[in-house]
């Protein structure tokens, strides 16, 4: 695991010694002597770790700890204070400034060395998990990038789906899964030929029979991780063209055969999709919309689930808003010169 040095921060000699001591060999150390030189250093190196005397002149250890946090620069630096300060009240502090761990003076070098081991792997873990949101996010934009949707789409749309799953009682941890997976939904039309993507009238047959092969086109390129949110989107590519009745594609799967995840994505993109404007259509009323997933109950949607998104309605109406705006801000920004 490779990261960035440890930064040591104390006024007095003979701790910085004796902390440097028991990290030396393990880790590229930088040592300051005050808040500010700490700070300094933060900012211009940033340390994988901080490890940070509480009393000390001018700035304290509080003090230069809010500070670092106030920085969107050094804001994401783990800090663990190192001091003689014992009472509950000063570890309270701490943690309140902003602190992730508390070790009382004198320490001794298996404690600093497992702390430090800790925190480093959980950075390291925070670093992995950006990564592969990063990738995730690329990839939802990939399948879009040639269509008429807009850029906000599968975001919006996997947290409508991601309100619906909670309605019906998904936990908080398959809900946050499932957002992730659902907005790699259309990874496969990377695989459509751009005519038919950008074709502004309908398709013809052939086309028609070209566009639905998106769907398998995505399981073959998500289901090549073993890892939980890949498989999960895998899955949602491949089925959430699938109609409750056995009438949709591409293997004509009906009822309970269709994965949950599928069947709910199916939902929230439907919705989606009517009640926002494209370059071919205007954006449906909402008595429209919803009418015509009601109409579509037992026929291309999980009656339960449509049962569930009018009670769910409000918030994913207070989602849609947000959205919005979020979309409405973007392409201002984009028109400004």
């Amino acid at each position: 695991m490779t990261h960035g040095p440890l930064l040591l921060v104390d006024d007095e000699v003979t701790n910085l010694a004796n902390l440097r001591a028991i990290l030396a060999g393990e880790y590229p150390l930088m040592l300051a002597r005050s808040g500010a030189e700490a700070i300094g250093l933060a900012v211009k190196h940033q340390p994988a770790l901080i490890l940070l005397d509480i009393q000390m002149p001018e700035l304290d250890g509080y003090a230069v700890c809010r500070a670092l946090k106030a920085d969107p620069r050094t804001e994401g630096i783990p800090v663990i204070f190192v001091t003689a300060l014992s009472e509950a009240g000063n570890e309270e502090a701490g943690f309140a400034a902003g602190g992730v761990d508390y070790l009382i003076k004198p320490v001794t070098a298996g404690i600093v060395r497992a702390r430090v081991r800790t925190h480093l792997s959980l950075v390291h873990t925070k670093e992995l998990e950006k990564r592969s949101r990063d990738a995730i996010f690329m990839l939802g934009k990939a399948g879009h990038c040639n269509d008429a949707d807009t850029g906000a789409h599968i975001w919006r749309m996997a947290a409508y789906a991601r309100e619906l799953a909670a309605t019906i009682g998904w936990s908080p941890a398959e809900c946050d899964l499932l957002e992730l997976a659902a907005s790699m939904h259309d990874t496969g039309k990377i695989g459509i030929p751009d005519a038919i993507l950008r074709k502004p009238g309908k398709l013809d047959p052939d086309e028609w029979t070209v566009m639905k092969t998106h769907c398998v086109i995505g399981f073959a390129i998500l289901s090549s991780s073993e890892a939980p949110v890949f498989r999960l989107a895998a899955e949602i590519a491949r089925y959430h063209h699938e109609r409750w009745d056995g009438s949709g594609y591409p293997e004509g799967l009906a009822g309970e055969a269709i994965p949950a995840s599928a069947r709910i994505v199916a939902v929230a993109d439907v919705f989606d999709a009517l009640s926002m404007k494209r370059p071919y259509k205007e954006a449906w009323p909402l008595e429209q919309v919803t009418a015509t997933l009601r109409a579509g109950a037992g026929s291309h949607f999980d009656p339960s689930l449509i049962a569930a998104f009018e009670g769910c309605l409000p918030r994913i109406l207070e989602l849609k808003a947000d959205w919005d705006q979020r979309e409405a801000s973007q392409q201002l920004r984009d028109a400004l010169p």
